[in-house]
């Protein structure tokens, strides 16, 4: 693409994300955020004529501040776009981490879960755009003109399947058995060569052996202890795939329940990024649930204690899959190997081809499987039902999904 006679080369500072193939010659336009909501009554595209031209957007609905606001609302601002005959929308990249992080991420191939609603595919050239030398963003949003140059082969996507695997224990109390305890966790992981990170040509394979074998080993144990001795309630166990991609499986499966999600009563998932304290778990979401006296009994018998939500500035209970079904308001937690922190232990195995499982801590492994288990048995036979605490984020989804009146 070149903008005002400046080049911008793809991938180095200029990545499209969708769209067909394009030749074209043309004007641009800033269009502020590109968005419309009826509702507030705001509209960026209201006295603007796109037809034919090249949208340049800033990232997000207007005031959102989380990458992840700016990231779901790509498809309705390419959406809007579109409808109003705009040859391509291209975003600012104004995102609060490295332009090299997000070109690596979205750069190369990738999976989604395909929607029912997505329209199929991108009839417009959508792009993100990063800042250089000889044009900043406020030069193009200042400019009284803008001359465009944009060439591209064009974007392809392919159908691809994965798989979730689910199984369920039916419980033994004649009335608790029609409530669900859900097990999770995920058993894919970064992948091979350059679908990774960091590799040497002697070794090119990301076993993920912590992240996640060690939650995926913890599930089937407790599947195996609890078909032995089955608990009061029924139990799902869900091993879900595509986490390391944007907790594809987990999010497919809740808004694709096989058992009715007001049924589960909680979502006890496992994963983690590794462990520096053998003597003990981690727990992300910890005193968000009422589960506390549950977990701290489970562990006792393992001389276990618990860390609650280590390295916060990580906002880890938002990045594993127990996040897809608290958003639905299914009371939920992830159980994750000790640590106090991202230090250096942590991070010489953290999605590296090291991680291994010839260097994990065995004995530490399997009181790590039993614990998991046991805290298990004890929320699967409770006479009390998780809850999510007083004027937590996912409290109000948890009273819709429950019908809980005030």
């Amino acid at each position: 693409m070149n903008v005002n006679k400046v080049d911008f080369e793809a991938t180095e500072d200029f990545l499209i994300l969708a769209g067909p193939a394009i030749s074209t010659k043309t004007k641009g336009i800033f269009a502020g955020h590109g968005w419309v909501d009826e509702e507030t009554d705001h509209e960026d595209y209201a006295g603007l004529d796109v037809q034919g031209k090249v949208d340049f957007v800033i990232p997000g609905p207007p005031g959102a501040k989380a990458p992840g606001s700016n990231m779901g609302a790509m498809r309705t601002k390419r959406q809007l776009a579109e409808e109003r005959g705009a040859a391509a929308l291209v975003e600012l990249y104004q995102l609060p981490f490295p332009w090299a992080m997000f070109a690596n991420f979205f750069g190369g191939e990738s999976l989604s879960v395909a929607s029912e609603e997505d329209g199929g595919p991108a009839k417009i050239t959508y792009a993100w755009m990063n800042e250089k030398e000889g044009l900043s963003f406020k030069d193009i949003q200042s400019a009284k003109k803008l001359k465009v140059t944009l060439n591209s082969s064009g974007f392809s996507s392919e159908r691809v399947y994965s798989h979730n695997v689910i199984g369920v224990l039916e419980g033994t109390d004649p009335e608790l058995k029609d409530e669900y305890l859900l097990i999770t966790a995920h058993f894919d992981h970064v992948g091979v060569g350059s679908q990774g990170g960091q590799y040497t040509p002697q070794d090119s394979i990301f076993n993920g052996a912590r992240d996640n074998a060690f939650g995926t080993i913890a599930m089937l144990n407790t599947a195996k202890a609890l078909a032995a001795e089955r608990p009061k309630r029924s139990v799902i166990i869900l091993a879900v795939t595509g986490e390391e991609l944007g907790l594809l499986g987990s999010a497919y499966y809740a808004d694709h329940p096989l058992i009715p999600l007001e049924k589960v009563i909680f979502n006890f998932n496992t994963d983690g990024a590794g462990y520096s304290e053998t003597g003990a778990v981690s727990i992300f979401g910890w005193d968000r649930t009422g589960t506390n006296e549950m977990l701290e009994a489970g562990v006792k018998p393992f001389d276990l204690e618990i860390i609650p939500d280590p390295a916060p500035e990580q906002g880890l209970f938002d990045r594993s899959d127990n996040v897809s079904f608290a958003r639905k308001g299914v009371p939920a937690l992830t159980f994750s190997p000790g640590f106090r922190e991202f230090d250096a232990e942590i991070l010489q195995h953290y999605h590296q081809v090291t991680d291994e499982a010839d260097s994990i801590d065995y004995d530490y492994l399997t009181k790590y499987c039993k614990a998991f288990a046991h805290c298990c048995r004890m929320i699967a036979n409770s006479p009390n039902k998780p809850v999510w605490a007083e004027g937590d984020k996912y409290e109000e989804a948890g009273k819709e999904l429950y019908q809980i009146k005030p």
